[in-house]
């Protein structure tokens, strides 16, 4: 049950980013409610999933899925960059969250 809030957390953080970059400065009304409800999700879900979860282990996940989320969609929703060395980069912070969640024993 903890994966599972750890993981939404991610997604909620994932809307929370993308949010930012919609709200211009907490000028948008609805872009800036979006941001504040996913912001405070995101923060619940992590605080709920710590309980039973390592706190390393949990942070580095709930932000590597930021990281790599907004990544990935920044390249399709902003056209940003493809350049090998960032996709590679994108797949080893992947991979780590992978490898944190293989050595889980929760």
């Amino acid at each position: 049950m903890a994966w599972l809030l750890l993981f939404s957390a991610g997604l909620a953080e994932i809307v929370f980013a993308l949010s930012l970059k919609y709200n211009e400065g907490f000028t948008k009304l609805w872009p800036s409610i979006i941001t504040m409800i996913s912001g405070g999700c995101s923060f619940y879900l992590l605080m709920l999933a710590i309980k039973t979860l390592p706190l390393g282990t949990a942070y580095a996940v709930w932000t590597g899925m930021g990281a790599v989320g907004v990544a990935i969609i920044g390249i399709f929703l902003f056209k940003e960059s493809m350049d090998p060395y960032r996709l590679l980069s994108i797949t080893l912070v992947i991979a780590g969250i992978v490898g944190l969640k293989l050595t889980d024993s929760y």
